[in-house]
């Protein structure tokens, strides 16, 4: 499995490899965000195979927060998955009665998200600093970046639940994550994840359009 995880197409400078995990990851990224911005239900059947490549590449990296995240959004992704094909009858695009339409957070609910986030990021990095380095010595190896790892993390389930449930303030979390993994992927050593990051971040803000215009139109 490792070869595989390592196996590099070929090599950027002196020291940079391009794996082939990090290509694979990267079409099936923008894939998923390229149809969930479209308002496309097929996102998630790309979602599922995105979440399995995740996994896999983050475990490549030591990123422990980012690994572990994967199979919360394996769940998250079957919820919203039935969340968007299932709405309830108040709930229904009125474009089309199968489907969720598009809505919006209240003011205190996206206070309470934005706290959310910088408590449960600072508990997780946290204990993410403490792995590796005071628990189970020898066991894992230490999270390079605990702190950025787990931001990032507690923000892709933000945003993944709000997406689950089809709010348009989903957009808003996107564009933090974009930024944020940016970052991470760059001091891991990524090559293409933050390319892909950079797209995400354009796609992020036509997606932040197009869904307020469906909001307007109660689709």
């Amino acid at each position: 499995m490792k070869e595989f995880l390592n196996y590099s197409l070929f090599t950027i400078g002196a020291d940079t490899p391009v794996l082939l995990i990090d290509l694979i990851t990267s079409v099936l990224g923008l894939t998923c965000v390229f149809l969930a911005g479209r308002n496309s239900k097929y996102n998630f059947w790309v979602g599922y195979l995105y979440t399995v490549a995740l996994f896999l590449m983050f475990w490549n990296k030591n990123l422990y927060a980012s690994l572990l995240l994967q199979p919360i959004s394996l769940g998250i992704n079957i919820l919203g998955h039935y969340r968007w094909t299932h709405p309830k009858k108040t709930e229904e695009s009125s474009q089309d009665h199968s489907a969720l339409k598009v809505s919006m957070l209240t003011w205190p609910q996206r206070g309470a998200a934005i706290v959310s986030v910088f408590v449960i990021a600072w508990l997780w990095g946290w204990l993410l600093s403490q792995l590796g380095n005071k628990w189970c010595v020898g066991l894992f190896p230490s999270d390079p970046i605990p702190y950025l790892d787990a931001c990032v993390t507690v923000l892709i389930l933000v945003a993944q639940f709000l997406s689950a449930l089809k709010k348009w303030d989903c957009w808003i979390a996107w564009l933090l994550v974009n930024v944020t993994q940016m970052m991470l992927h760059i001091s891991v050593g990524h090559v293409f994840m933050p390319i892909v990051s950079g797209l995400y971040l354009i796609n992020g803000l036509a997606s932040l359009y197009s869904w307020y215009r469906l909001y307007q139109k109660k689709a």
